[in-house]
């Protein structure tokens, strides 16, 4: 049941209670800094009904269609098709989105891997995860993740501050539960539904406790309300700032006040092993589209640069094309990491086929921890003018247009209107608020870089290395050394990508 982008627009018209600069939110799909961005999920969803996108996002199953981001992966082929997927939505919608639903569902399929973990509180949870990424798959819900709670004084666990610091059960029903507390969470104003689970955090060193809970929240259940950042989009014309009006996808401060939330809808609860598993398995299969994303924004500053370098002459020089050097090896790295964990892909505890945990970690670092480095050499590349050209308005003026033709006309390839055009894309990427808050948002929209390097600590290949040494080095027998190192490298020729 793929969804249309009017369906998708009328499905958030619910009566949710939505806050952004000191006003409440008549209508989410037309306010003005909402607008862009829900048009851009919605136009998503009409690619998978469009005749020349449809191959690329759908798939067929007992003769209906399916969201290609939304199916659980089982075969190499799954992961390749989401790529291309995601790819046809970048190239269709002229730039990257990162909350968009088919990156955020695969954390659901981190607590489907851990089953066995649910069934020691309760075999009806494990019961509810199946049913829900079922009906995911069915209906085709905008469904995105909350994780990061306000948190209050680190310091201090949860129990010894205002317990609203995190979310918490405060009382348990024959309908469900109540939880109150916040949650921080991108795209939430104008998604369907979250998967909200804890952040990492002290919720008790007790076996059971009220801050171990997930659950899957209707965003327009009772008791919620999101207060929302400033959007970027409507700030300045889109004529100078192309991204900001085009891609902000809304933060918004998720209240749960005193929500019920049915016990259908419960995944875990008052569990902290289950609770711990999460957290450690969380971006087992959802990083895969997260360094994806960022695999795009390498593009797009990769392109701006160059662009401009050719537009003035620049591309010959050596110290020019050794900083383009520079960014195409962080794109490749990417690249490579992303290629390399489908093609090394392995079975999960649940049966699913997850990209290699370690070469996907990895790649997410590189991925993240570099990113600011090539942010600042793409400034480079694209030059001062950046930071300095006038307003669309002035290239417009009867009075200043001439000058802005004069000066900014390179030759008869590069007249001013594309050399505007170029120059104020790259000042959106690089340099603008909007670039500012991508940046942080890149960042530590998957956990903070601590976390990062821990789940590549968690999920390297020590034992191969291990053994290596001890045989290198002769050491004795009595020494503890790890998998032979042939088993940890692997004899088996590489599968192929497919075409």
């Amino acid at each position: 049941m793929i969804r249309t982008g009017n369906e998708y627009i009328e499905s958030i018209r619910d009566g949710r209670e939505v806050f952004i600069n000191g006003e409440k939110v008549a209508d989410v799909p037309t306010h003005p800094m909402f607008k862009p961005i829900v048009d851009i999920r919605a136009r998503i969803y009409d690619l998978q009904h469009e005749t020349p996108t449809r191959p690329f996002m759908t798939y067929t199953d007992s003769g209906e269609d399916f969201s290609v981001g939304l199916r659980l992966p089982y075969r190499q082929a799954d992961w390749w098709d989401k790529r291309r997927a995601a790819n046809a939505v970048f190239r269709e919608i002229g730039g990257v989105v990162t909350r968009v639903g088919d990156e955020t569902v695969g954390e659901m399929w981190s607590l489907f891997d851990g089953q066995d973990v649910l069934n020691e509180v309760d075999p009806q949870f494990s019961e509810n995860i199946r049913k829900h990424i079922d009906t995911v798959v069915r209906m085709d819900p905008f469904h995105v993740s909350a994780n990061t709670d306000p948190k209050g004084d680190r310091s201090k666990p949860p129990q010894e501050q205002d317990p609203d610091m995190l979310l918490h059960v405060v009382k348990e029903t024959d309908q469900g539960i109540i939880v109150r507390g916040a949650k921080f969470e991108t795209a939430a104003p104008y998604a369907n539904q979250a998967f909200t689970k804890p952040t990492i955090a002290n919720w008790g060193n007790a076996a059971y406790s009220d801050y171990a809970v997930g659950f899957i929240c209707r965003l327009s259940s009772p008791g919620i309300k999101m207060v929302c950042r400033t959007g970027f989009a409507g700030r300045a014309p889109a004529d100078d700032y192309p991204l900001s009006n085009g891609f902000d996808e809304i933060d918004s401060l998720v209240i749960f006040d005193n929500v019920l939330i049915p016990w259908e809808d419960v995944l875990f609860y008052r569990h902290t092993r289950a609770a711990a598993f999460i957290r450690a398995t969380l971006h087992r299969y959802s990083a895969f589209a997260f360094v994806q994303r960022s695999l795009g924004f390498a593009d797009m500053m990769i392109g701006a640069a160059l662009f401009n370098v050719r537009q003035t002459g620049l591309d010959k020089q050596p110290a020019v094309q050794e900083k383009l050097a520079q960014l195409a090896v962080y794109r490749e790295g990417i690249n490579a990491h992303l290629t390399a964990a489908v093609t090394l892909a392995e079975e999960s505890p649940g049966g699913l086929l997850m990209p290699n945990q370690s070469l996907l970690y990895t790649g997410r670092v590189h991925a993240c921890s570099h990113c600011h480095e090539m942010m600042h050499i793409a400034r480079e590349l694209c030059g001062g003018q950046i930071c300095v050209t006038p307003d669309a308005a002035c290239f417009a003026d009867d009075e200043t247009a001439p000058w802005m033709r004069k000066y900014y006309t390179i030759n008869k390839v590069w007249d001013s209107d594309d050399r505007r055009k170029l120059l104020v894309f790259a000042r959106d990427l690089l340099n603008s608020d909007y670039a500012g808050h991508r940046l942080t948002f890149q960042l530590f929209a998957q956990s903070p870089p601590f976390a990062h390097l821990g789940a590549v600590y968690r999920n390297f290949g020590w034992d191969g290395p291990l053994d290596f040494v001890k045989n290198a080095a002769g050491l004795s027998d009595t020494v503890e050394a790890g998998k032979p190192f042939d088993d940890w490298f692997g004899s088996e020729p590489y599968p192929v990508q497919p075409e």
